[in-house]
């Protein structure tokens, strides 16, 4: 099937998808909400040849029709779990909006380069057909559905409930969950159907996040720290796995590329956690704590301590180094993952953050010991805010970072960025013994977008990438 040229969207197997092309384009959302530039959001598409007289600019603009919606990650039509399908195209990229709550569905297939919009679903058929509201998570399904894990409801409550749409028309088809059982909270969700499970995450509270963090909320109960365990065929609820403290605010959640896997790893914002979760021999789940990235003692910043903030995490194809961002601390790290309960730390790389050593903040006690960093500048431009999303080119060679996590919280954390813009990033990754290396080459500038300063986001590729394909 690998050789076949008749199959369906994707690879036939994460190590086949490893032998893909080389990425030559990459969609971002670009995001004005909270900035002091009243515009809609758009798609961006950006040339990363470097063989292209375009290299590192943004060659195509895509606005949205409506102010404020705060795009935010993307997901797809179609990926891997259709390989077989040889009537599904990945020629549709999904862009929920977390605020608005509308779902744009963008034509990429027609001219890649040049994305068009092709249908807008309206909060409304969100709320009247599920009682759901801040869509999140993309995945498409085997069956030509795309589901869409959401965070809230129509009164900003948390409320962790998925819909689903028609993959042809890509109308409300109605909530993936039943009546009375959506999870407590929402975020991130992935699949693995050759062991009948899915499993959800927790962000918080939309009423909780739309003015920024605050401290207090966590123990007001506004944050989850809870892995949801479901049943993929029937839809059910099997378990909640309570991570506790320590497990608060599990975002990104990765099960291992080999379908036949059993196991996965969430990134916890909150205490700086990365935990494993797996299927035990009796048959349920659970989860242990696997990297602890500790929090620093420091002055000049709103608390005492700093925690590192694990924002957005990745695991290569072929399921040997997991990659995550410390959003606050500013650095991305690289574990080798071959002991699966004993991830090593084998690279890491500083871009920017809150511990810079010209900033105002001063750290007092760091139990890792690492100095303060410099600032990042690159081709003169220093690099504003912190490594937060990731996307790893499919031969694991390259990593893209950008610096935005969600316009509130950029604008509580990182004031700069607002002001500048964010910008897009390429690590070199050594895959023999682990290393990150920033490529000086590489930079693209979203504070010199035509109309004005912009925050990018969540990366994709138009033949699909590790964070969003699923293979049966």
């Amino acid at each position: 099937m690998a050789s076949c040229k008749g199959c369906g969207p994707g690879y036939s197997s994460p190590l086949d998808a490893m032998k893909g092309p080389r990425e030559q384009i990459v969609y971002l959302p670009c995001i004005y909400r909270n900035t002091e530039v009243l515009k809609p959001d758009y798609l961006a598409t950006v040339d990363v040849d470097p063989e292209s007289p375009t290299f590192c600019q943004v060659i195509h603009r895509l606005p949205m029709p409506n102010l404020r919606d705060e795009l935010h990650h993307s997901g797809w039509n179609a990926c891997s779990s259709c390989f077989g399908d040889t009537t599904k195209k990945r020629n549709r990229l999904i862009l929920p909006s977390l605020i608005s709550s509308r779902i744009y569905v963008v034509d990429v297939g027609t001219n890649p380069r040049a994305p068009q919009m092709h249908k807008m679903v309206e909060p409304i058929d969100v709320l009247w057909k599920c009682g759901l509201a801040n869509p999140h998570t993309t995945h498409c399904l085997a069956n030509g559905q795309i589901m869409i894990s959401c965070m809230g409801d129509t009164q900003g409550n948390n409320k962790g409930g998925f819909i689903l749409l028609d993959g042809e028309t890509f109308e409300v088809v109605g909530n993936w969950e039943h009546p009375g059982e959506a999870a407590s909270f929402g975020y991130d969700f992935w699949y693995q159907p050759r062991h009948n499970v899915m499993i959800s995450t927790e962000w918080g509270a939309p009423k909780a996040l739309n003015g920024g963090f605050n401290p207090a909320h966590v123990k007001d109960g506004l944050y989850g720290t809870s892995l949801t365990v479901w049943d993929w065929t029937t839809h059910r609820k099997l378990q909640t796995l309570d991570l506790g403290e320590e497990g608060a605010i599990p975002l990104e959640i990765r099960f291992l590329h080999e379908p036949s896997a059993t196991e996965g790893y969430v990134g916890c914002a909150l205490q700086g956690n990365v935990f494993r979760f797996y299927q035990t021999a009796k048959g349920d789940w659970t989860a242990e704590k696997v990297i602890s990235v500790p929090s620093k003692k420091v002055e000049g910043w709103m608390l005492p301590d700093m925690p590192s903030l694990i924002t957005d995490i990745l695991i290569s194809l072929d399921d040997r180094f997991l990659f995550f961002s410390n959003w606050l601390h500013g650095d991305i790290r690289q574990y080798d993952i071959t002991d699966r309960r004993k991830p090593r730390l084998v690279g890491q790389v500083f871009l920017g953050g809150s511990l810079v050593n010209d900033g105002p903040v001063k750290v007092l006690k760091d139990p890792e010991n690492q100095p303060q960093p410099p600032p990042r500048i690159i081709q003169g431009k220093r690099v504003p805010g912190a490594p937060q999303m990731l996307q790893l080119s499919l031969d694991g060679l390259r990593l893209y970072v950008t610096t935005s996590l969600y316009s509130g919280w950029d604008k509580q954390f990182y004031p700069d960025m607002i002001r500048e813009g964010s910008v897009m990033m390429q690590v070199d990754v050594n895959t023999v013994t682990g290393g990150l290396t920033l490529n000086e080459n590489f930079l693209v500038d979203f504070g010199k977008e035509p109309d004005g300063p912009v925050l990018a986001h969540e990366l994709r590729y138009p033949g699909g990438d590790c964070t969003s394909d699923i293979w049966l």
